[in-house]
């Protein structure tokens, strides 16, 4: 009878199919990506630019001078991809002494300032401001909120 038993368990494991991935949760590598596209200029100046693009739609340009602040490099140019969910994605940049300036439709926008202030935002300021002139009054000069 065990021999039975031993039998039916060998041809179950057998018979099983094998995991597609190991249970410890490895994901081999994706295929590396053809670049189809690569030009890049380096002039003896600082000026240089970049053109790629990948055979799965990434397409990067960019251009740079010494053209800012005491020679700093100034950036600009723009980059594309298909987003996972199937939509294009285009940023376009500057890159220059006040940071990196990234512009897309995709990205968020912060509201327009001035917006409107919350009342109970104006009257913590109120208050405040009469603690401060209270405190004042009193020749201190440390604001009651600030202890």
């Amino acid at each position: 009878m065990k021999c039975v038993i031993l039998a039916v368990v060998l041809a179950v494991a057998v018979a099983a199919p094998a995991p597609e991935t190991p249970s410890y949760g490895y994901t081999p590598p994706p295929e590396p990506v053809k670049i189809l596209k690569d030009d890049r200029t380096q002039g003896y100046d600082g000026r240089y630019t970049v053109a790629v693009e990948a055979e799965n739609g990434i397409v990067l340009s960019e251009s740079g001078s010494p053209d800012g602040p005491e020679g700093a490099i100034v950036a600009s140019g723009q980059f594309s991809y298909t987003a996972p969910d199937g939509t294009p994605v285009v940023v376009k940049f500057v890159a220059d002494e006040n940071g990196f300036q990234p512009e897309s439709d995709l990205l968020p926008v912060a509201p327009e300032f001035p917006h409107p202030i919350p009342q109970f935002v104006l009257d913590q300021i109120a208050k405040a401001a009469q603690e401060d002139a209270a405190q004042t009054q009193y020749g201190t000069t440390t604001p009651a909120y600030g202890r």
